[in-house]
């Protein structure tokens, strides 16, 4: 062979090698749950309240640090700059993440709107905010791994019965208030997968409430589509989320036990979580399918709309439930 074909074929294996780099790298990691659910017990018998949410919380962010690859969104080298999909995937666990990191901060871990904030929980959630694509100085790993470290300070905190200063307050007000955001999140999602095959949109943002303002004027009837180039990114973020969220319900299942079962409450959440565990089937497509609604081609962001869409519901009706009282 000339050099020219040695060249040729090399050029082939390397892209070859890259390829399937990129696909190994881009697989989904398993679910964790079993690691979250095993929660820890008290010298009674009981087991400790809160241990297993931040134990959730801890093992979710850790997942996106120690999966294969490692943290992908902010690599700068090919092929790893080249892939979307997981760093939309990881994008969409990280929201969540920072969502419980800030119920945590600002709810979970206070008795009141007077207490103090726990000090390992204001250090932590911040650093889960850091722009999730910097790669140095410093770099979006080096800021999880501090946040990690806070959040195994504070579940040590809480097992250890000398250290007052670590609370986790299992009260239902303080579930409804992150169970709210986490609506307004699956909502998001929804909106944003249905757009897949574009869609004319009443505008409803100020339905309900006559004397209602807004800043700007919007038209009444807007058309809304997805760009072909971010299908798959939305749904992959959509994914990643709701696999982090179902982590923290089957969490919640156990720290707030006693709360749910009062209000009659538990069914709805394994409804809730039985619609997340759907969602995280595995796909049996090599791509993204974007098929036209009723067309002979699925649509994968339909039907992940569909079961986010079911559970959002679900967790409406549970919020409502635990306002009763």
């Amino acid at each position: 062979m000339n050099k020219t074909t040695i060249a040729a074929v090399s050029a082939l294996l390397l892209l070859i090698l890259l390829w399937l780099c990129g696909w190994w790298v881009s697989r989904e990691p398993d679910l964790v749950i079993e690691e979250v659910q095993q929660g820890m017990q008290q010298e009674d018998g009981s087991r400790v309240v809160g241990y297993s949410t931040t134990t959730a919380l801890i093992r979710v962010t850790e997942t996106l640090l120690q999966k294969r690859g490692g943290y992908l969104a902010n690599d700068v080298l090919p092929p790893f700059s080249l892939l979307d999909n997981m760093p939309a995937w990881e994008f969409g666990v990280l929201e969540m993440s920072r969502d419980l990191a800030l119920a945590l901060r600002k709810d979970l871990s206070r008795s009141q709107s007077q207490s103090a904030e726990n000090a390992f929980l204001r250090i932590a959630q911040p650093q889960l905010n850091i722009d999730h694509r910097s790669w140095v100085l410093p770099s979006a790993e080096s800021e999880y791994r501090k946040a990690i470290g806070q959040l195994y300070l504070y579940r040590n905190g809480l097992a250890d019965p000398k250290q007052t200063d670590s609370q986790f307050y299992a009260r239902a007000d303080n579930l409804r208030d992150w169970l709210k955001n986490v609506e307004k999140r699956l909502g998001s999602y929804s909106q944003r997968l249905s757009a897949s095959v574009g869609q004319e949109r009443f505008n409803t943002d100020l339905a309900g409430d006559v004397a209602a303002r807004q800043s700007t004027e919007a038209p009444d009837r807007r058309y809304v589509k997805t760009s072909w180039w971010q299908i798959d990114d939305e749904f992959y973020e959509a994914r990643g989320a709701t696999w982090a969220l179902l982590h923290f319900l089957k969490a919640v299942e156990i720290d707030f036990a006693e709360v749910l079962q009062r209000r009659n409450a538990m069914v709805s959440l394994q409804q809730i979580i039985r619609e997340l565990e759907a969602a995280q089937q595995p796909i049996h497509s090599p791509m993204v399918l974007n098929g036209s609604g009723f067309g002979v081609l699925a649509n994968h962001s339909l039907v992940m709309a569909n079961y986010i869409s079911r559970a959002n519901a679900a967790l409406i009706d549970l919020s409502e439930l635990l306002q009763q009282g």
